[in-house]
């Protein structure tokens, strides 16, 4: 079945494909599980690669209530995938978006995680701009009810409107700082990578704390690289 359930009944879009030691991919705000495509092609010759459509993102149910969408919620969802596929332990890769998932995901079940990629993921955190983001991203989500997302191009005015409002005001706006879970970082066993963009300002900083903060963390800067590091630099990454 393409669709797992998530805890509260939402049903989520998974793909999948190759076999071996699996690798579920976590897609960021702006894209969805298809911008995870170049890598799913490449690491599905030797490892068993999943990526599902967030809740919000069709073909993924879209709940009406902005409380069906929040960063725990984010989690849970991975683990129903995962849940779905019987399978019990993988490596999570997320982006921006799917990057804040997968690091949480380290600190609510690190048992299910053989590693963590958290790429991309930074924007909002930096404790100087917290307030400006959370107004940022609650000024979004109005211009997507208003507007609708077909003022974006291409695979973003393919999404809800509803479902990125949501997603934006449950999840983005709401989410912890990761400087807020120092503490719970410095704790994590898990083995991760942070990788970074160096023309990706607000998630530089970020990045190094957490490499600093997380025990068994490398850093990875990929020159001459923004935001999307693995649809800009699909290889390297």
């Amino acid at each position: 079945m393409p669709f797992a359930t998530a805890s509260d009944g939402t049903r989520l879009w998974v793909e999948e494909a190759g076999v071996g030691t699996p690798i579920v991919f976590v897609h960021e705000f702006g894209g969805d599980h298809r911008a995870w495509e170049p890598q799913m092609n490449f690491f599905a010759r030797r490892h068993r690669c999943v990526t599902f459509a967030a809740r919000g993102y069709p073909p993924s149910d879209v709940p009406s209530a902005v409380d069906a969408y929040s960063q725990a919620i984010a989690v849970t969802d991975i683990l129903a995938v995962m849940d779905h596929l019987a399978i019990e332990k993988a490596h999570v890769v997320g982006l921006s978006m799917g990057g804040f998932a997968t690091a949480h995901f380290g600190l609510v079940a690190p048992e299910r995680a053989l590693s963590l990629v958290i790429a991309g993921a930074g924007y909002g955190a930096e404790k100087q701009f917290e307030d400006y983001f959370r107004g940022v991203s609650l000024d979004v989500a109005d211009n997507f009810e208003k507007k609708t997302a077909r003022v974006f191009a291409d695979r973003l005015a393919e999404h809800s409107d509803l479902g990125a409002a949501n997603t934006m005001r449950g999840v983005q706006a709401r989410r912890p700082s990761l400087y807020d879970l120092e503490a719970e970082f410095a704790k994590m066993p898990v083995p991760t990578l942070v990788m970074v963009g160096d023309e990706d300002d607000h998630c530089l900083q970020p990045g190094i704390f957490l490499k600093k903060t997380i025990p068994a963390c490398g850093l990875a800067v990929l020159p001459k690289t923004g935001h999307t590091l693995n649809i800009e630099e699909p290889e390297l990454f």
